[in-house]
């Protein structure tokens, strides 16, 4: 799969000091440019482009977005919705597994909802 890496201060801006990186389709944009390098982070990164490649991008952006809001209004607390959402659970289920997308079926993301 290719992706394209940014190494950008304005995620700080997107994210606040919360996230290490953002995937928007085709770009991975990092907070820091050692990330580069980091195996296991870019395969989380990784897998969220494939989910985003079958939900054709916007319908990925969609559910994320009304994901998030439902558990951080049941939550009352940011980044424990963040956390709650099936793509990231996906993602950090699997991000050490640097063989996971090799086996990845469609719609994996569905079991961690």
């Amino acid at each position: 799969m290719k992706y394209i890496i940014v190494s950008q201060t304005l995620l700080k801006i997107l994210t606040g000091k919360f996230a290490a990186g953002i995937t928007l389709w085709p770009f991975v944009i990092l907070r820091n440019h050692a990330l580069k390098e980091n195996a296991v982070f870019l395969n989380h990164e990784k897998i969220h482009l494939k989910q985003q490649a079958e939900l054709l991008i916007v319908f990925f952006y969609l559910w994320y977005g009304i994901e998030y809001v439902a558990h951080w209004c049941r939550l009352k607390n940011k980044k424990q919705a963040y956390y709650r959402i099936s793509f990231e659970r996906e993602a950090y289920a699997n991000e050490t597994n640097l063989r996971y997308l090799e086996k990845r079926k469609m719609f994996a993301f569905w079991r961690y909802v």
